[in-house]
């Protein structure tokens, strides 16, 4: 068994080590060592990197009987010493985003009776999923600002971090935050005299040198709380990215970061006030086109059809350009609109005209890979071309 040194050194980033066993498993070398400073894939904490001697560690993981194989990019041979580098920035990174989900986990099992589930660490960000009271999925922007204040104060405290196999009566004893998953060899992480937990990861040895914990979101997810959160310099170089973004869409808008939200509801609102006040010229530039589009048009066995292509009306427009074609009687109205996926249609008769809309529209749609249908008065849908028309067309005159 792979004597494991990260157990008694996180801060161990060299060891020499013999290889015990070496094979090839679908085009891959793995190797098992004596002794290893690398950190298997484990309890949601990604694997170490570095190398053995000139080989390149890709991978790292246990296997069933719980020996520990590193993947390596070249051949080493069994009964070969070897001198282990370990990769210091993405060991210390993950270091400290484990120790933080600890402080953070441990904050919301106090203030919010939140039992952690999952863990992963990612490469951007990790996540942890949450078990709350009453099923609740969602906390609020106040209990966020809680959870992170509790977590930053105990890591300004710089309260120790202390990881160790206690005997079974002292296990006993500890105020676990929940159960161990493994009954045997239990390693518990304790962070002050708060937080105790089960865990075979890799931590500094107080919480000053995680840095800084953020809340980057809390968003359901499979019906428990996903918190998403940066740790250390992670939560630095997020904080930093978000600054000069805030900066550069201040200096945009000149005026000062604290005034940005403010501009930007007043320049949503001119928006939305200028995109109404365009819909609404539309729509009545749509309507007289309507009204002369009716007036102009010829008349089949005494009904005047009219078909025509509008551009980027939207529906409601189309539906009152076809209304105000029909409400003169003896009219059909085969009408599209044209917009960024496609065209938007519109069929409608007058109470006095004999024919299907719902049907005539289904079928010509069809033919063109569109949809729709409807009543036989009026029926709406989409195509992605305005050939539809020409079709429909046929089917009103056959």
């Amino acid at each position: 068994m792979t004597d494991r040194l990260y157990y008694d050194n996180a801060y161990l980033t060299e060891f020499d080590a013999v290889v015990l066993e070496a094979k090839e498993e679908n085009g891959e070398n793995l190797v098992r060592l004596d002794r290893s400073a690398f950190y298997p894939t484990s309890g949601g904490q990604p694997f170490d990197v570095g190398t053995l001697n000139e080989a390149n560690v890709l991978d790292v993981f246990v296997d069933k009987e719980g020996e520990v194989w590193h993947k390596t990019d070249r051949k080493l041979e069994k009964g070969r010493a070897v001198h282990g580098k370990i990769d210091w920035q993405r060991r210390f990174d993950h270091m400290q985003q484990h120790a933080g989900e600890h402080m953070l986990a441990n904050a919301a099992y106090r203030l919010l009776g939140g039992h952690t589930i999952g863990l992963h660490l990612g490469r951007d960000f990790s996540t942890i999923d949450m078990d709350l009271p009453g099923g609740k999925t969602h906390i609020t922007i106040e209990e966020i600002r809680a959870l992170e204040d509790d977590v930053n104060k105990n890591i300004q405290k710089n309260v120790p971090i202390r990881c160790y196999f206690p005997d079974e009566e002292t296990l006993l004893s500890l105020p676990l935050r929940k159960p161990p998953t493994v009954t045997e060899h239990v390693r518990i992480v304790q962070i002050g005299d708060y937080e105790y937990c089960a865990c075979g990861g890799t931590h500094p040895e107080n919480a000053g040198e995680i840095g800084l914990v953020k809340i980057l979101s809390a968003t359901p997810s499979r019906g428990k709380l996903r918190l998403a959160f940066v740790c250390g310099m992670r939560a630095y170089a997020e904080l930093r990215r978000r600054f000069e973004e805030i900066e550069r869409a201040a200096n945009v808008l000149s005026t000062a970061w604290e005034n940005l939200s403010s501009q930007v509801e007043a320049l949503l609102e001119k928006a939305k006030n200028a995109e109404y006040q365009l819909r609404q010229e539309k729509k009545n530039a749509a309507l007289m086109k309507a009204g002369e589009l009716y007036e102009n048009a010829e008349e089949v066995n005494g009904v005047r059809v009219i078909k025509h292509v509008f551009a980027s009306l939207g529906m409601e427009g189309l539906r009152e350009a076809g209304n105000r074609i029909i409400e003169n009687g003896n009219a059909v109205a085969l009408l599209a609109d044209e917009g960024e996926k496609g065209y938007m249609l519109f069929f409608a008769r007058s109470e006095n005209v004999d024919a299907n809309m719902g049907k005539i529209l289904s079928e010509s749609a069809k033919k063109h890979g569109g949809k729709g249908g409807g009543r036989s008065d009026f029926a709406q849908g989409s195509s992605p071309d305005a050939g539809v028309l020409d079709d429909a067309m046929k089917l009103l005159l056959s």
